[in-house]
């Protein structure tokens, strides 16, 4: 079939006309609005976003009010977050209305009562400080509440624990490395080893985290290091991390009291799924001990790993008992503020950008399986079963939740 030349100018010139583009639609990005106020819990020195961290999200659209003062007890000051695009609230009833706060210790009752309905709450959940009517009363706000402490990786790991967890291993050597001194009216001991003589030894009770990196700070310094666990998986994946083979054991009372008498250093750093910590330490095993020896109790949040533990804090930080120097303080980390405010303010920050860039806290949580295990209210929707059963309260699984959206 011959086209003829008018015919084919037709075909020709409609072929070249232009057309529709045809783009792909893209996500829609949240904004956020973010607020933090200054901590009002006794010692609590930290901060959840350092100012690089701020200049980040605001960079990114993000809006973010910040309490003036909440960050100078890391040394960050007001100046420096409003520089990185943050405005900066005289009072906490301002911060309050931004959509998501972001704390370090949970919210006191009053705090709750200037929160307002379906906001976002990060903070951590430490129910066993809490009043009774602090669930209900979260409850009663409708919030969305994420435990920090309780939200995973991709490879399953709590990584505020593991963050918290590595600052306060290394932080309890050198604090016992300070008690140990004449100027703390230590018996006057290097922490450590020189040549000819005999070097500390370090009893670590606790594989874990804390257990690690307490363990590479006393190596460090010279240390004879022993670690005693209950799991020997534990204890063999220690050895591995480590990559030197030191002195570990099981936990067997008699082989720790002998352990003990010999050490000049303690660390308690054993952690419970949920309730008190393991008391493996008797007030006998304490009394055996060598006088002006030292024991950092990790795990005193927890209750403790030594029978002889007792509470003690940041001004009044050591007691003796049986002429053992006793450090029982439950948050070192606060200790190193800017430090540990960092390492809140890395994993603040990639949470808060995947809000952004899957389009809010909804969005977010149904595709993100790790940020969903830290939430223990969902909408006002109790959503933990542990917190439903020790309070007697009814629950619904999040997952179920999610699936009927």
């Amino acid at each position: 079939m011959v086209m003829s030349k008018e015919a084919l100018m037709a075909l020709t010139k409609g072929a070249l006309a232009p057309k529709e583009e045809m783009l792909e639609v893209a996500r829609k990005k949240g904004k956020l609005f973010i607020g933090i106020p200054k901590e009002v819990a006794f010692q609590e020195t930290r901060v959840p976003l350092v100012p690089d961290a701020v200049a980040l999200l605001v960079n990114n659209g993000h809006r973010i009010i910040i309490e003036a003062g909440a960050g100078s007890a890391a040394h960050f000051e007001d100046n420096d977050y409003s520089e990185a695009g943050a405005e900066i609230a005289y009072s906490p009833t301002d911060v309050y209305k931004a959509d998501v706060i972001l704390k370090i210790a949970p919210p006191t009752i009053d705090e709750i009562e200037m929160m307002q309905h379906k906001q976002i709450l990060f903070s951590a959940l430490q129910l066993h400080v809490q009043p009774e009517n602090f669930l209900r009363k979260l409850i009663s706000k409708k919030l969305n509440c994420v435990a920090f402490d309780l939200i995973t990786d991709d490879e399953g790991i709590y990584p505020v624990i593991r963050a918290m967890g590595e600052i306060a291993g290394g932080a309890s050597i050198l604090i016992a490395a300070e008690l140990l001194s004449n100027v703390n009216n230590g018996v006057g001991s290097i922490l450590g080893g020189i040549s000819g003589i005999s070097p500390t030894e370090v009893v670590i009770i606790g594989a874990g985290t804390v257990g690690e990196f307490a363990a590479r700070a006393a190596i460090g310094l010279g240390a004879t290091v022993k670690v005693f666990d209950n799991s020997t998986s534990r204890l063999r994946r220690l050895q591995n991390q480590l990559g030197s083979r030191i002195f570990t054991s099981v936990i067997v009372p008699k082989v720790l009291e002998k352990h003990l008498r010999s050490a000049d250093v303690a660390i308690g750093a054993m952690r419970a799924r949920g309730g008190r910590a393991p008391v493996v330490v008797t007030e006998g095993m304490v009394s055996e001990m060598k006088t002006g020896s030292v024991i950092i109790d990790v795990s005193i949040d927890q209750g403790g790993v030594f029978e002889t533990s007792q509470v003690t804090n940041h001004t009044k930080p050591v007691f003796r008992k049986h002429g053992v120097i006793h450090y029982c303080v439950p948050n070192i980390p606060s200790r190193v503020a800017r430090t540990a405010s960092f390492a809140f303010s890395n994993i603040f920050t990639q949470v808060l950008l995947n809000m952004g860039e899957e389009g809010g806290f909804d969005s977010v949580v149904r595709k993100d399986a790790g940020l969903r295990n830290g939430i223990y209210i969902y909408n006002g929707i109790l959503t933990s079963q542990y917190l439903g059963e020790t309070f007697n309260l009814p629950f619904k699984d999040i997952n179920l939740l999610m699936a009927a959206i």
